[in-house]
């Protein structure tokens, strides 16, 4: 894959890079495998807002995707290669032995054709999904499972990969891409590879209107605003706010903590994403 770059015809294009959707094999997904997405407008299920500036966009219908990989020994065949609105990364239609259709997550190098299985010990090969207890050691794997059988919640982004790096009893230590270290049960599943569109973060939107087809409306500084609507607005003339940067409801935003200290996955950490190296 590579980036695309276009001619400046327009203040618009001027900037636009994309990423080349030359590994696309087919453009229209499998009907029975769609589902419609209700917008929210970044609101809760009580309607309260708590993701700002989200709004509006393009319709989309979502993929049903497999996070399990839990039919075992029965193996599949890579159809095709599609483009999916509401990921990042690649998604692969997998056609079974026994006749059933399933969306998975397209690692890197998983052509059309190839066939893919999962089970607890299933061979090590790049589309496959087994457990993590007989991965060998420094392989690159995604869609990591917290939980056995609940599916995969780790590392489902574009080109993100975890690394298995030791085996210790009944868990396995895995090194995450934001550098921390975590322990998670061996018989927890993941899937062998790197995940596909690696040039993902490469992207630049170029106008404002490609991210108002995204859902994202414009962000105003909260310092810009009236006492009324921040708690860094008003003022008379400009200001720096008067006060630590803070969220509209008075959280910190910049290096604040806002995970819990009781937090029951912290003893499965063993070291931090932020964990700073000694020199």
């Amino acid at each position: 894959m590579a980036l695309k770059l276009y001619r400046p015809t327009s203040p618009g294009r001027r900037f636009l890079v994309t990423v080349s959707t030359s590994d696309i094999t087919a453009r229209k997904p499998v009907k029975s495998l769609l589902r419609t997405v209700k917008k929210e407008g970044g609101r809760n299920f009580h309607g309260f807002i708590t993701a700002h500036n989200r709004a509006g966009g393009v319709k989309r219908l979502y993929r049903l995707i497999d996070w399990r990989r839990d039919k075992d020994g029965i193996p599949a065949r890579v159809a095709t290669i599609e483009y999916d609105p509401n990921r990042a990364a690649r998604i692969a239609l997998l056609n079974y032995a026994d006749g059933e259709k399933r969306y998975i997550l397209a690692p890197a190098g998983l052509a059309v054709g190839a066939t893919v299985v999962s089970g607890p010990q299933v061979e090590p090969r790049v589309g496959n999904s087994m457990e993590l207890c007989h991965v060998p050691l420094g392989m690159p794997v995604h869609n990591i499972e917290l939980a056995p059988g609940r599916g995969g919640q780790v590392a489902r982004g574009a080109g993100t990969a975890c690394a298995v790096t030791a085996r210790e009893e009944r868990y396995v230590q895995v090194t995450l891409p934001s550098g921390e270290v975590r322990r998670v049960l061996g018989r927890c599943r993941a899937t062998i590879g790197e995940l596909s569109n690696p040039d993902h973060k490469n992207i630049s939107t170029g106008k404002a209107g490609r991210s108002r087809w995204l859902g994202r409306k414009p962000h105003v500084r909260g310092t810009a605003k009236n006492p009324v609507d921040h708690p860094m607005g008003g003022g008379e003339g400009r200001t720096k706010g008067g006060r630590q940067p803070v969220s509209a409801t008075g959280v910190l935003s910049k290096g604040g903590k806002t995970r819990r200290r009781n937090n029951p996955s912290n003893a499965f950490i063993l070291r931090k994403r932020r964990h700073r190296r000694r020199r």
